[in-house]
Order: C-alpha cells, then sequence, then structure tokens
C-alpha cells in the first residue's frame, strides 16, 4: 500500500533549494483551483503557468475559464511575474483519449486518461524548454486522487526527462484557501469538473 506524504516529499525539496528559486512549469485546472498553489509556489519557484484543457465542453465554457484564469493572475498581481502558456481549444484531443469510456463512472479510467494527457502535454512542454520541474494543480481537490496523479507524473518525468514535482496541494489548507480567494477575487467558480460527461451527470441527464 502507497502510504506516501507528497507534501513532505514537496517540503524536503524546499529545504534542499534553500535560497535558489528553480523553475516550475503548473499545469492550471482552473483558476480558482490555481490560486492557492499560485501563492504557495511562487514562493519557492519560478512560476510559469500552462492552460491546456482539451477536456473542457464547450468551447464557451473552456474560453471563460481562461478569462478567469487570466483575471486571477491580475488581481493577484502576478500577470507580470508569472508567464501564462495557453493552448487553443483542442478538443479532439480529448475525445480521442475518451473513446471507449464514456460509460466509466466519474473518477474512473476516463479520468486517469484525461489526467495522462495533459500531464503529457505538460511534461514535453517542460523537458522542451528546459524547466527544473513540473506539475499540476489537479490535486488541490478532495475529489482527485493525489496518489493517481502523483503516480502519473512521475511515470512521464521518467519518460521525457524532467522532474516531477511531487504534491498533494489540498494539504495544509489549501483547498479552502482556494475557495477564500476565489470568494475574495470574485472569481468564476464552474459546477461541474470540466467535460461532457460530468456536465450531463450535473444536468442528470445520465
Amino acid at each position: 500500500m502507497n502510504n506516501r506524504n507528497y507534501q513532505k516529499e514537496l517540503d524536503r525539496i524546499l529545504e534542499r533549494q534553500g535560497d535558489e528559486r528553480p523553475r516550475v512549469l503548473l499545469h492550471s485546472c482552473c483558476g480558482p483551483c490555481s490560486s492557492a498553489v499560485l501563492e504557495y509556489l511562487t514562493r519557492y519557484f519560478e512560476v510559469t503557468l500552462l492552460w491546456y484543457n482539451p477536456n473542457l465542453f464547450p468551447e464557451e465554457e473552456f474560453a471563460r475559464r481562461l478569462e478567469t484564469q487570466k483575471e486571477l493572475l491580475e488581481k493577484m498581481g502576478l500577470a507580470q511575474s508569472v508567464r501564462l502558456l495557453s493552448t487553443p481549444w483542442r478538443h479532439g484531443e480529448y475525445d480521442g483519449v475518451a473513446r471507449g469510456l464514456e460509460q466509466e463512472p466519474e473518477g474512473g479510467r476516463r479520468c486517469t486518461e484525461c489526467f495522462r494527457l495533459r500531464l503529457t502535454e505538460c511534461a514535453r512542454i517542460a523537458a522542451a524548454q528546459g524547466f527544473d520541474y513540473f506539475c499540476t494543480t489537479l490535486t488541490l481537490s478532495r475529489h482527485k486522487d493525489a496518489k493517481r496523479i502523483n503516480a502519473l507524473g512521475e511515470e512521464l518525468g521518467a519518460a521525457f526527462g524532467v522532474r516531477w514535482l511531487p504534491s498533494d496541494f489540498k494539504k495544509q489548507g489549501r483547498e479552502m484557501r482556494s475557495t477564500q480567494l476565489a470568494e475574495q477575487y470574485g472569481l468564476y467558480r464552474q459546477l461541474y469538473c470540466g467535460c461532457e460527461y460530468s456536465l450531463r451527470k450535473r444536468e442528470g441527464k445520465t
């Protein structure tokens, strides 16, 4: 059984690096979740934010969440210090990995492949652009399996030759902090995970 404490692993990394500020490519799933993570990581790293979320549906939702991400950076005073790399809506890439898994329950294999898709792109860019680490805001949510996400990150880091930054960002009250920050800044907070399957479940259509 995996009893690893990813927050403690991250704490040890921070202790070893001292005053150095390594470069980390942080995949963001949404503005509200990224808020507390950015507040935390920007104290120790030079952070670049990656917006790659082809799972989002419909396209209008993708655009609204991207604008919320930009709004957050402005309101947190990070627009000049945190670079935002954003990709267009490439929903076909998500459809490709979700095909055949349409009937999977929320949190099942379809979600695993969605995590893998987004983390693969993050690892690829991090390796190509010489980042020291890559990671994701996905572990902020209590509804996301930090063990599964960290395992995928380590696997992809080894494949692309870039270090995965271990995390369980919900620890130390950061999930609650993200809610506080979203309210403080008046951010749009979505009511479903993002894909069409979670939207249908929200609307009671499945």
